[in-house]
């Protein structure tokens, strides 16, 4: 199985269960690894048969800067669920952190897998 890879994708959103958490953007940062067999994209040399991290970005980029969420358990299934819907991703290892969202602690988060590795 081949993996293509997005790290650290950091985008502003609404994300929190605290009132104030509502009033204000908070930053998430994303890990994703993919599943997609490159071989057809290395023969070929052509994006149109890639799995193309930068439209998967985009749209990443989009969906979670207009959600508010309350969770990020919820975020990371709806993005895993994108990801996996849209861009015919048969598995995917995600990992979502809010940055500074525990005092003494890099960050927090979650580490999910969805689907079913090759």
């Amino acid at each position: 199985m081949d993996i293509v890879y997005i790290r650290d994708l950091k985008i502003e959103t609404v994300i929190g269960i605290f009132d104030w958490e509502r009033r204000i953007r908070q930053t998430v940062s994303i890990d994703l690894e993919m599943a997609c067999d490159i071989r057809r994209a290395a023969a070929s040399d052509n994006i149109a048969d890639a799995l193309d991290y930068k439209a998967v970005a985009k749209r990443l980029i989009s969906f979670i800067g207009e959600s508010e969420f309350l969770l990020v358990e919820t975020l990371a299934e709806k993005v895993a669920t994108i990801v996996r819907e849209e861009f015919g991703v048969p598995w995917l290892r995600l990992r979502l952190s809010k940055p500074g969202a525990v005092r003494g602690a890099q960050d927090v988060g979650v580490v999910i897998e969805r689907g079913e590795k090759a």
